[in-house]
């Protein structure tokens, strides 16, 4: 396979969908290599996990297995890991890269404020996963501190009932907006391997799945150090008070940054609060109308 420096725009923008399509038909019928490295397997696997425990130890007891909109977010992982990836997305993930390659000199590595490869792996890879998780709060808080972003992030908070596959509804212009971010930062942190990138994006998914999952879970003392379900309802909460009316408790992964920079809040255990935001009964319901909110809709709230 070329690099991506040795190709044109128009030849990286068309063979990112042929490459996608084979790489997904690969994990579609178990030829991924190596065999563990299917995303798609572990996406399967992890959710199918998270979802017999909320059958199983349930939260709310009173919530149905299949809750409201389950669907719909079920349709919401294909969607964004899968069609929209091979629609536009990863073409403009590879373009991404080579404009960043060929602005900076083509040689990325240098802008690297420090130099991991000396590091044991284990070292670069928390490195890696804290760093990623605290661009990612930030990313999140101005999904809700900019006007224009928070009409996107609107329909991730337009779930009603929490449940795992809540985590996986977002806006497709939620990734046009993180990648950017978040290539800059691998940038600036080290070059990572592929490792170390599949193992902290399913880390990630893992902890967002359990974060939005209907289970009483808070780890005791490791709240403090971890998002978790008892925590991340709140963020998803419909009422706040007004000095906090842009959202709280956005981290992803980890906590600690909100209780660092003072986002953090729960008042009481938030099991039956209602959830949404001001303005959500007149937000689009169904996949195409949240699709194009944002752009030519407006909702208040």
């Amino acid at each position: 396979m070329q690099l991506l420096a040795d190709l044109s725009y128009w030849e990286i923008f068309a063979g990112s969908f042929v490459d996608y399509f084979w790489y997904t038909w690969r994990e579609i019928s178990f030829q991924a290599d190596p065999w563990y490295e299917n995303y798609l397997m572990w996406l399967v696997a992890l959710s199918l996990v998270v979802w017999i425990l909320e059958i199983i130890f349930p939260w709310r007891k009173d919530q149905p297995v299949l809750r409201k909109d389950f669907w719909l977010d079920a349709f919401y992982m294909i969607f964004n890991f899968y069609i929209f990836k091979l629609i536009i997305f990863i073409a403009f993930s590879n373009l991404t890269e080579r404009m960043f390659s060929d602005v900076l000199g083509g040689n990325v590595a240098r802008f690297s404020l420090v130099d991991m490869s000396q590091l044991p792996n284990w070292v670069q890879l928390i490195v890696f996963f804290v760093c990623i998780d605290f661009v990612s709060w930030a990313t999140h808080y101005c999904l809700h501190r900019i006007k224009f972003l928070w009409r996107f992030h609107k329909v991730h908070h337009s779930v009603k009932q929490m449940g795992f596959a809540a985590h996986l509804r977002f806006h497709w212009m939620e990734n046009v907006v993180y990648t950017p971010v978040k290539y800059i930062a691998m940038m600036l942190i080290g070059n990572f391997g592929p490792q170390q990138v599949f193992v902290v994006y399913y880390l990630a998914i893992a902890i967002g799945h359990i974060n939005h999952a209907n289970l009483r879970i808070d780890y005791g003392w490791l709240r403090f150090v971890f998002n978790n379900p008892k925590m991340h309802i709140w963020h998803h909460a419909k009422e706040l008070p007004e000095s906090r009316r842009y959202g709280v408790n956005f981290g992803i992964s980890l906590s600690c940054w909100d209780y660092i920079f003072r986002k953090n809040y729960i008042p009481e255990e938030g099991r039956d609060i209602e959830l949404g935001f001001q303005g959500d009964e007149r937000f689009p319901k169904q996949f195409w109308g949240q699709l194009v909110t944002g752009f030519v809709r407006k909702t208040k709230g």
